[in-house]
């Protein structure tokens, strides 16, 4: 070993040694917790619907600050979605949400109070919109929804926003034209397996967990939204958010689709106010994109956050905190 050494140089050895410990010691400071400056305080996070994707990554998310930030306890508060998660932030009754861009634009929009306040950490994952009917009905486009009872989410959530922008292009007069019924993802499946409802829209990332168990259990065919697609994008204000998107065949294997599925997708962001502690907003949005791949094993919307991406928190301006995060992690 002395003779290798020599041979080979012992400045050698010790230079990789020291170069392979800066390259793990850079490694952890990016995926582990805050070192000496680490932020404290009781902050609470505004979730979704019970069984819905935002409580989900909420829940998971939670898990993930306590082990990174041990000084910091997280509280979830379940909520109607997307609509309601933007006020509360802004109101100061949430510090952090997942929120869909258009939802975002709209409070903004309508001058809700706080609106100014509000910042972006990070653009997580794409919300898929959903029109699940029954494999036997005889819905095949929207504007056959004329007449029928939908499920439209309730008024605070992102997919009613949504959903009545899309109606309104078909042509259709969201309140008089169809018998809108205001209730989330928690009790669509039960009323469309029941016949109570004809139809639901649901926004949210792929595969939603309980509308896959529901294609699993009852026979469903997602109803193709691409060729309004435009229509709402052109429509102005929040429209602008969204994108034609595919539903990929093996989101929901068992439903009753031939193939791809057409419709709009929406980035959901993270959101809080610019009077949180940039220590604190710096460590969550650290914790966020470090947690990924564990989160994406449950929420599998989760694996397309993505770092290079994470910045676009349009039509939010970054939070001074997640700006020093992505300063200290550009390569």
């Amino acid at each position: 070993m002395t003779t290798f050494l020599s041979r080979f140089g012992r400045g050698t050895v010790l230079g990789g040694a020291a170069v392979c410990a800066v390259v793990i010691g850079l490694l952890l400071w990016w995926l582990l917790p805050l070192g000496n400056a680490q932020p404290r305080g009781t902050v609470v996070f505004s979730t979704g619907v019970n069984s819905g994707v935002y409580e989900k990554y909420g829940e998971l998310l939670k898990n993930a600050v306590d082990r990174d930030l041990p000084g910091v306890r997280m509280t979830l508060r379940a909520s109607e979605g997307s609509q309601e998660n933007v006020k509360r932030v802004a109101t100061g009754k949430a510090d952090f949400t997942i929120a869909a861009a258009d939802a975002v634009e709209k409070y903004r929009e309508d001058d809700g109070v706080g609106a100014g306040s509000l910042r972006g950490c990070a653009r997580l994952y794409d919300d898929y919109l959903q029109l699940v009917v029954a494999e036997s009905s005889g819905i095949y486009k929207v504007a056959d929804l004329e007449g029928k009872r939908v499920a439209v989410g309730q008024v605070g959530s992102g997919v009613r926003l949504i959903a009545d922008r899309l109606l309104t292009r078909a042509g259709l007069d969201p309140e008089h034209d169809l018998t809108p019924v205001g209730i989330g993802i928690d009790k669509m499946n039960e009323q469309l397996k029941r016949g109570k409802i004809d139809a639901f829209f649901w926004s949210g990332g792929l595969p939603t967990v309980s509308v896959r168990k529901l294609s699993e259990t009852f026979p469903v065919r997602f109803v193709p939204l691409g060729d309004l697609v435009d229509a709402v994008r052109h429509a102005g204000g929040e429209g602008r958010f969204y994108r034609t998107a595919v539903m990929p065949r093996d989101a929901y294997p068992a439903a009753h689709n031939d193939g791809t599925v057409m419709t709009l997708a929406v980035a959901n962001l993270l959101v809080t106010r610019d009077s949180l502690d940039p220590d604190l907003t710096e460590g969550v949005t650290r914790t966020v994109i470090a947690s990924r791949d564990g989160i994406g094993q449950q929420v599998h919307a989760a694996q397309k956050v993505d770092l290079r991406t994470a910045i676009y928190t349009d039509p939010l301006e970054l939070h001074d905190g997640a700006q020093e995060y992505y300063r200290s992690v550009k390569p």
